[in-house]
């Protein structure tokens, strides 16, 4: 990498928010390391090494323990200037149906490997007295998620996480953010099985625009963001009142499996 540039990490970078944000720090001359499993994130390397940055492409499968040592090998002996840790999976269903081995994923990819990846990014930045490590939360981690469980309660984690983070990294030159976006256009509900809820098929946020309010956030070292829509702003602003039981009940109108079948144009 060419160490007259700052250096970024963005995992789960393949699409959606990750590779919004990706391109994000490619336009202001940003070097990358991108990371996701899938076989998209060469074709999204491609696409970014035309905004003239170097961009090194990590594929490796965070939900395992060998895929997070692979991505930490791979970051050995660079100073990343900034890193998103924004690779996330949800499970949709109600808890009593769904399959452990997806629980477990949601837990592995969303709470295991960001704290095992945190680690090492953190320690090295405040060696280092600089940096700015950045978290994709949800506004999910506001609310109990009826039929979205274990999803919602994995955001809480790392909304809580990040906070206490930026507490202990007070005065060390170190800023850590989290940005809690809503419903976003991406393939989240798909890979979620959430095709048949009203969430899943309703209109959402575009990517790009929660990238672009995350990015502004994270070089501002703001702590925390609600992103996109007014819409989004607005429910984040009414989860800071309303009882968790309310927003329960909210949220299984929204995630239920059947659900979509409700929305037809009301």
């Amino acid at each position: 990498m060419d160490s007259s540039r700052p250096l970024a990490l963005v995992t789960g970078a393949s699409g959606g928010i990750g590779y919004e944000l990706a391109a994000l720090f490619a336009e202001h001359g940003h070097d990358l390391v991108i990371n996701a499993e899938d076989d998209r994130l060469e074709h999204a390397a491609r696409r970014l090494r035309e905004s003239g940055v170097e961009v090194r492409a990590v594929g490796a499968d965070l939900r395992s323990p060998d895929g997070v040592d692979h991505l930490v090998a791979a970051l050995t002996g660079l100073a990343l200037d900034v890193a998103a840790l924004n690779a996330g999976v949800g499970q949709g269903g109600a808890f009593v149906d769904t399959d452990p081995d997806d629980d477990r994923s949601v837990i592995d990819l969303n709470v295991t490997s960001t704290v095992r990846l945190a680690k090492p990014l953190l320690r090295d930045m405040v060696d280092r007295g600089v940096g700015r490590l950045m978290f994709t939360s949800s506004v999910a981690a506001t609310m109990p998620g009826s039929f979205q469980s274990v999803y919602n309660a994995s955001k809480s984690f790392v909304q809580s996480f990040a906070q206490a983070l930026q507490e202990e990294v007070e005065g060390t030159g170190v800023t850590v953010t989290s940005f809690m976006p809503g419903p976003t256009e991406t393939d989240f509900f798909r890979r979620a099985g959430m095709t048949d809820t009203k969430v899943g098929t309703m209109p959402k946020d575009d990517p790009a625009q929660v990238a672009r309010q995350a990015y502004d956030a994270v070089m501002k070292g703001r702590g925390k963001l609600v992103t996109g829509s007014a819409k989004t702003k607005a429910q984040g602003v009414a989860d800071r009142v309303l009882p968790d039981r309310v927003k329960a009940a909210v949220h299984r109108r929204m995630a239920e499996p059947g659900t979509a079948r409700d929305d037809g144009g009301r």
